[in-house]
């Protein structure tokens, strides 16, 4: 019942495509304040995920990162958000060699913002932002193991300016 109610609150005014996409600032895996609004002139893919060293997550990081390459060539730039503090982010981005920011959301206030926000986890949900820093798309059901892919599909099927 808690669940549902929670769930039910979020979708008052859930984020859509079209929208605005609303600036934060979280500290990264080395503590350094970053911006969505530093990352204006470029695609960004948002990502929320669960956990980090989970299954899941650590498939859909490492997805990304094996396809950083591709992305980069595609001019997305991808910032990864969880719950967990940049220590375990740095721990995580080290044993994984990941190339890409990883940003801490330990107090849910950017998961609530993006109408994301669970309980104990924030969903698996990816924003994907246009260079003016409009959401041109919201990846609800991603594949851990083919995200990249699937991010830069998304994107070539939009109007990017």
């Amino acid at each position: 019942m808690l669940i549902a109610a929670c769930k039910a609150k979020r979708a008052k005014h859930p984020l859509q495509v079209g929208d605005i996409a609303p600036d934060f600032s979280l500290k990264d895996e080395n503590e350094a304040i970053r911006t969505l609004s530093e990352f204006r002139g470029h695609n960004v893919a948002l990502y929320f995920y669960p956990k980090d060293q989970t299954p899941g997550c650590t498939a859909q990081a490492c997805s990304i990162r094996d396809g950083f390459t591709d992305l980069k060539e595609a001019g997305i730039t991808v910032i990864g958000i969880s719950y967990d503090l940049p220590k375990s982010h740095q721990k995580f981005k080290e044993k994984y060699h990941l190339n890409f920011p990883l940003l801490s959301d330990t107090d849910k206030r950017v998961s609530k913002l993006y109408n994301v926000s669970g309980i104990w986890f924030p969903d698996r949900v990816t924003f994907l932002i246009n260079k003016k820093g409009r959401i041109v798309k919201i990846l609800r059901d991603v594949s851990v193991k083919d995200h990249a892919r699937e991010i830069i599909a998304a994107f070539s099927g939009q109007q990017n300016e």
